[in-house]
């Protein structure tokens, strides 16, 4: 296969989450594609942010911050979310919103998937903070659990790809990991 070059900033699709704090003890989602796991034990998850949003503000001063996974039926309010500030705009009005044991780190009722997170520590590169949370709770609608695990086709999570900015939806399941590979470890 022949390679060409391409953009730097070109990755592979994330995870869209809608990122919640509070910012001056008021509710805030914000849209964010650079989102991962971190660490397996104790959980941990890590989202980049732009230093300049306002989610950034209220995460270093609450210490705390929830990810929600917003289904495909939701993009108009995820997409909405990245498109408006939080300093002028009340972003929260438009979800049906919850807490869970932290009490300060806001979560969607309407998102299949929401986690509760304490933020662990905060690296700060160039233009983004780098914030690694330990997820204090996760909460998942009864619909989007099958035979105690996720079912991630009823979750129907949204993916981002850049440069393109583009929302896709997850594709066709292929084989298990750890698993498909086992007759080329074996020899053949």
């Amino acid at each position: 296969m022949e390679k060409v070059s391409i953009p730097s900033n070109f990755f592979i699709p994330m995870p869209v989450m809608l990122v919640g704090t509070l910012v001056n003890g008021k509710a805030n989602f914000m849209t964010a594609g650079w989102c991962s796991r971190a660490n397996a034990n104790p959980p941990m998850i890590l989202c980049g942010i732009n230093k300049a949003h306002f989610t950034s503000q209220g995460i270093r001063d609450t210490r705390t911050f929830s990810l929600n996974i917003p289904s495909s039926d939701l993009v108009e309010k995820t997409d909405y979310c990245g498109l408006v500030s939080g300093k002028t705009v009340d972003k929260a009005k438009i979800f049906d919103v919850f807490y869970g044991a932290l009490r300060t780190a806001p979560m969607i009722r309407e998102c299949p998937v929401n986690l509760e997170c304490r933020l662990i520590q905060t690296v700060e590169l160039p233009t983004n903070y780098l914030f690694i949370g330990e997820i204090a709770g996760a909460f998942a609608g009864a619909a989007f659990i099958k035979d105690g695990k996720p079912d991630f086709r009823a979750i129907d999570p949204l993916l981002l790809t850049m440069p393109d900015n583009s929302y896709w939806k997850l594709g066709e399941y292929i084989g298990n990991a750890w698993g498909i590979g086992a007759k080329l470890k074996k020899g053949g």
